[in-house]
């Protein structure tokens, strides 16, 4: 199931959250890329014991133990923004069950789509260590792994500047306009007079 190089590692002697052994009837797990990072979402569902567990980033949020009812769905949060999501459990024959994550009322699958739409994202290399950048369009909140950054806007001749610090080089999301319908604003990450590249969601 998981490789040793996909185990969490623990300090100062904390027992793990979980254990893989223990997950006997994980039946899903999904990853899901929000503003305040990329979550992972463990389902186990006991269809001979009734059993409901959910895991996000490894801790249980939710547990349940001998549900008569196999198919309905569970509801929990994710990420700092509590953003909702759904796990539909639906019988497909028999004893053959298919397990859907919604986000926000969306399949998974259609948020993303949306969320490329409503975001951008730049992962870079600083001082020895990875940051991912999150810009949401809608709001213009920035974000940098996991936290939400303090920003400074200024308009400059060709558009606006959105100005925050990654430790202690200066960075800053240019927005100018394509000149085209379509495409409309353009952002831009430049980092310490640098532009990094977007990535897809």
């Amino acid at each position: 199931m998981a490789s040793g190089d996909d185990s969490p590692i623990f300090e100062d002697d904390e027992s793990p959250p979980y254990s893989l052994e223990k997950m006997t009837d994980l039946v899903a797990v999904w990853e899901v890329a929000l503003s305040d990072g990329v979550h992972k979402i463990e389902f186990e569902h006991g269809t001979t014991s009734g059993k409901r567990v959910v895991y996000v980033d490894g801790k249980e949020v939710i547990r349940k133990e001998w549900m008569f009812k196999l198919v309905g769905k569970e509801t929990f949060c994710v990420g700092a923004a509590k953003t909702k999501a759904t796990i539909n459990i639906d019988a497909v024959s028999g004893f053959a069950y298919e397990y859907t994550l919604e986000i926000n009322g969306k399949s998974l699958k259609k948020y993303m789509e949306n969320r490329s739409k409503t975001t951008n994202t730049w992962v870079l290399h600083l001082d020895s260590e990875d940051f991912r950048v999150v810009l949401e369009k809608d709001t213009l909140d920035v974000w940098c792994n996991g936290k939400k950054m303090e920003t400074a806007g200024e308009f400059v001749d060709d558009g606006t500047e959105t100005h925050f610090n990654i430790g202690n080089h200066d960075c800053y999301i240019k927005a100018v306009s394509s000149g085209k319908r379509k495409e409309g604003i353009i952002h831009s990450l430049i980092v310490d007079n640098r532009e990094i590249p977007e990535i897809a969601c």
